[in-house]
């Protein structure tokens, strides 16, 4: 099992350097350094995302949505524990 995990790593360890070192994803008109890959840090984002992700769903659905997970998550934690 540990030999999968080192080649999967060694795999994605790869493919980030080669996807860093070919800039894909970033754009001409968007050079700001390592801190494009941070959509935050650009200036009107919204232009470039366009208007293809909107919602109608209050901002609390989201926090109940995020804390549930949450909750899940430490329970699956629990019964890994358990498991042991």
């Amino acid at each position: 099992m540990q030999a999968i995990t080192a080649v999967v790593a060694a795999v994605v360890m790869i493919a980030c350097i080669w996807i860093m070192s070919k800039g894909m994803g970033l754009r001409e008109e968007l050079d700001f350094g390592a801190g494009a890959y941070y959509y935050a840090d650009i200036p009107d984002f919204e232009k470039y995302l366009g208007h293809s992700v909107a919602t109608n769903i209050p901002y609390i659905v989201y926090v109940l949505l995020f804390l549930a997970w949450g909750y899940l998550m430490w329970l699956l934690w629990k019964w890994i524990d358990r498991r042991r």
